[in-house]
């Protein structure tokens, strides 16, 4: 895992690393993807770093998607080919993640780019209403938890 001293995207939000941005303020920084999978991938990055979600403040997270809705209407505006928009993360590398450092991909979509959302995604599971209910309890205890364990500390 990178720590921020090796971290290509910390390199780049300090001008260490060149990079076509798109977007910067003293919170995020949002620049062209250098291997983009559509033209106009976007990555937006939180300025200080956090591997993943989970260790992104809850303004930053907030900021991040902020900053998207912004670029997404630009992309919009642009000459970038857009008839819709995929917003996606990865935290782990089972999720998919390859640079530790929480980044948000906005993807511009339109109906010939290539790309395809695949895989299990689209083979959803079937599970029943007491399985859902047991998880959604479980989740709820889980973020109570949470919840209780912020207040002491604050």
């Amino acid at each position: 895992m990178q720590s921020p001293t090796d971290c290509i995207f910390c390199a780049i939000v300090s001008g260490r690393a060149a990079a076509a941005i798109v977007y910067r303020d003293e919170h995020l920084t949002a620049f062209l993807d250098l291997f983009p999978v559509v033209p106009g991938h976007l990555l937006i990055v939180p300025n200080r770093h956090a591997k993943g979600l989970t260790e992104l403040d809850a303004d930053a997270a907030s900021r991040m998607v902020a900053v998207a809705q912004r670029l997404a209407a630009a992309v919009r505006r642009s000459q970038t080919p857009c008839e819709g928009i995929n917003l996606f993360m990865a935290e782990g590398p089972v999720a998919g993640q390859t640079v530790f450092h929480c980044h948000l991909h906005l993807l511009p979509r339109h109906g010939d780019d290539g790309f395809h959302v695949g895989g299990s995604f689209l083979n959803r599971l079937n599970p029943g209403r007491d399985q859902l209910d047991a998880l959604a309890a479980s989740l709820r205890s889980a973020l109570s938890t949470l919840e209780a364990t912020a207040e002491h500390t604050e």
